[in-house]
């Protein structure tokens, strides 16, 4: 059984931050992912823009430089492979981890291709595979999308697009712009207010201006394989429809986190159980970094400010050898 002194589930900028961190303290480690590196950032809308500058994204010491102000997911796609090269840092991809447990002072970790060992685990896996459901009729319909990848497939088409963050956002304006008739359903009674400021105005004029019609205050209650039901303070209103994105957000694997048996706050933020200097949870030798933190609360934590969480778990692992 290979053996090593640290494991690092999730291969997205902070996994590959935990092991550059492991790179330069001499520990022997593996980065494993169930998809792709930065498998989250890949399947991002293939147009996204970062809210971020690129300096703020970096890791490593490898400088990120971007064509504009704010970079591409293509060019953070870039910048992530060619930093995990520099580094030459040891990932398998395409390799699901499904069992972590603890056999005296070191971990036993069973993945969909082999069995490994470790003296320490780190979980950095973000939550962007796990979306926040509707629980409404309909939603299991293969017209209703929780991802979004690029408008063309959509161009002519009746969309409802449920939310009004950054992504819901990015949806109906792309969208739009290729040929569809956009309705967004917004719970609260205006948009988020971590629209991208740049994006802002023009989202507000195309729904000042009729071109996107936008309902407030309101909810989606049922989706159908032609229509949908809305609940809006003026009453119930069935629509036409061909395709629902429901941009409601996302949140951590608890199955997972759970079975490894880290403990979970039981309350709306569902925040999993960790030192807040050192990182470790109530597993001594199990560690968390990065969005994973925050539970539900996936605002807390970004790239920019989560990137730090490695040296401190290092630090403890150090000063517990």
């Amino acid at each position: 059984m290979n053996k090593f002194d640290v494991i690092i589930i999730g291969a997205g900028p902070i996994g590959l931050a935990c092991g550059i961190e492991a790179v330069k303290r001499n520990k022997n480690h593996l980065i494993l992912d169930k998809g792709c590196i930065v498998n989250s950032l890949f399947h991002y809308p293939t147009n996204m823009t970062f809210f971020s500058t690129s300096d703020r994204l970096e890791i490593g010491d490898v400088p990120f430089v971007s064509h504009g102000d704010k970079p591409t997911r293509r060019e953070a796609l870039e910048y992530y492979r060619r930093t995990a090269e520099a580094w030459k840092l040891n990932i398998h991809t395409y390799e699901e981890v499904n069992t972590v447990i603890k056999e005296n002072n070191s971990f036993k970790i069973k993945t969909s291709k082999g069995e490994y060992e470790a003296s320490n685990v780190i979980i950095a896996i973000g939550f962007f595979d796990k979306p926040n459901l509707l629980d409404i009729p309909g939603e299991d319909k293969p017209k209703v999308k929780h991802y979004f990848e690029e408008a063309h497939p959509y161009a002519y088409l009746k969309l409802l697009i449920v939310g009004g963050g950054n992504s819901a956002v990015d949806v109906a304006l792309e969208t739009y712009r290729r040929g569809a008739e956009v309705t967004m359903v917004i719970r609260d009674d205006k948009l988020d207010e971590k629209v991208k400021y740049w994006v802002k105005p023009d989202i507000e004029n195309r729904i000042s201006e009729g071109n996107i019609k936008a309902y407030f205050n309101s909810e989606l209650t049922e989706i159908r394989d032609d229509e949908v039901d809305i609940k809006t303070p003026e009453g119930m209103i069935t629509i036409k429809n061909d395709f629902v994105f429901a941009m409601t957000g996302y949140h951590p694997d608890y199955s997972f986190l759970k079975k490894i048996g880290i403990s979970i706050l039981d309350d709306d933020n569902k925040i999993p159980e960790y030192n807040p200097e050192t990182f470790e949870t109530n597993i001594k030798g199990v560690y968390l970094a990065g969005v994973v933190c925050g539970g539900m609360k996936t605002g807390k934590w970004f790239i920019e400010n989560s990137r730090a969480h490695a040296f401190s778990i290092f630090n403890s692992i150090d000063s517990s050898d």
